[in-house]
């Protein structure tokens, strides 16, 4: 079975095109929703949040998001101290999920920051899902209401389409709904063929 790592910007429409690929019937392990779920229902992960975060990290049993993000926004080190206690638990969590799919031709693993958190080496091949600047930033601003300023902050603070272009194995162009569907098929096509010749 083979390992697929799927990333791209906000805005790129990623999970639009995850979506497609589960419709088409291929499994796809979302990371930053199995982290929120791991940072919740793992013992040693919500410990560890404690002891490096405090008490406050969870209220009533949930994960106190607001209290957590408050603590790591704009802090390099606090953010990378939550990194290194996620990160690795997502890697573990990912492995036994692939174990439950080994019948699979492929798989993927969704992931924004597939490069940054150094997740490449999980999967066998990467693809990045790309769309120009200016359609991310309104895709952005309709879907969360947010200025263009503000998605402009945060795309400064992921990689661009240029260094994902070269860094991937693939890459998606994700202009319109309306041939994004027949270039997911496309794309599966071509990792189950690779997939085949391993």
């Amino acid at each position: 079975m083979m390992r697929v790592g799927i990333t791209g910007g906000i805005g790129s429409g990623k999970s639009t095109v995850c979506e497609i690929f589960a419709e088409i019937g291929v499994a796809v392990y979302d990371c930053d929703h199995e982290a929120k779920r791991l940072m919740v229902e793992s013992a040693d992960v919500r410990n560890s949040i404690v002891e490096a975060f405090g008490e406050q990290s969870y209220l009533d049993g949930e994960l106190n998001r607001a209290y957590l993000a408050e603590r790591v926004f704009g802090c390099e080190e606090q953010l990378s101290r939550l990194n290194a206690i996620v990160h690795p638990a997502v890697r573990e969590d990912f492995r036994k999920w692939c174990e439950l799919h080994e019948q699979d031709a492929y798989v993927l693993m969704e992931s924004a920051i597939l490069f940054d958190a150094g997740f490449e080496s999980e999967v066998d091949v990467s693809l990045a899902v790309l769309a120009p600047r200016e359609l991310r930033i309104m895709r952005v601003c309709n879907r969360n209401g947010l200025a263009p300023e503000q998605v402009e902050e945060r795309m400064a603070h992921q990689m661009s389409d240029d260094e994902l272009h070269a860094r991937a194995d693939y890459t998606m162009v994700n202009i319109s709904l309306d041939y994004l569907r027949s270039d997911v098929e496309a794309m599966d096509k071509i990792l189950r063929r690779e997939a085949s010749r391993r």
